[in-house]
């Protein structure tokens, strides 16, 4: 139920005992109807926190996929690089270990954190890649950086979409009156999924430079 009919049963509540007083309805029959309409609200509010929830974790599994997918691409990028920079391996050993603690890292604060390391690692394998024209200009290269540039996009549409149900949920648990049926029911606040100082390499991780 949206908040708009949520407001109307308020109403329709206040009326009802508004017309009690004046005896214009039975008190009988207008406890009733009150305790209905209550139990309708409660119910519509109880339901509005699951749907927040369901959408924030499904918009995070969302997240998680394109996360792995990432994943899945750096090892096969670092191949690649190595063919022709096999000296830099201290910029390889670097993204290794970034790459190895973002996949180790668990729910959305730790792995934001996690994945800013990794987007300032790969950075610097882009940079490497500037000081190679050969490698700049290889096939195989160029299109492991679109799939990358790609799945960072959509990195960014599944967390947008999960920070905007993090935020109604956060903000449903914290006022009143929702926030005593999320007390009651145990429905607490989310954390966002921020990228902070990383977010712009994380959106834009390659430039193609011809």
């Amino acid at each position: 139920m949206s908040k708009f009919w949520n407001t109307i049963i308020g109403i329709i509540i206040i009326l009802l005992l508004l017309s009690g007083l004046f005896d214009l309805i039975s008190w009988t029959l207008n406890w009733t109807i009150i305790g209905v309409l209550a139990l309708l609200w409660l119910v519509s509010l109880y339901n509005g926190f699951v749907q927040l929830r369901v959408r924030a974790k499904e918009a995070w599994a969302d997240i998680d996929v394109q996360l792995k997918r990432r994943y899945d691409l750096i090892p096969n990028l670092i191949n690649t690089v190595k063919g022709y920079a096999a000296h830099e391996e201290g910029t390889f050993t670097k993204i290794t270990e970034a790459r190895s603690n973002a996949m180790q890292a668990t729910g959305p604060a730790a792995k934001g954190a996690a994945e800013n390391m990794l987007s300032g690692a790969l950075k610097s394998l882009f940079a490497v890649s500037e000081n190679y024209p050969d490698l700049k200009a290889n096939e195989n290269f160029l299109e492991l950086q679109r799939e990358l540039t790609d799945t960072e996009n959509k990195i960014q549409s599944a967390r947008r979409f999960y920070n905007t149900n993090v935020r109604d949920m956060n903000t449903a648990v914290q006022v009143f009156p929702s926030n005593i049926i999320a007390g009651v029911f145990s429905f607490s606040k989310m954390d966002f999924f921020e990228l902070g100082a990383g977010e712009q390499d994380a959106r834009e991780p390659v430039e193609v430079k011809f």
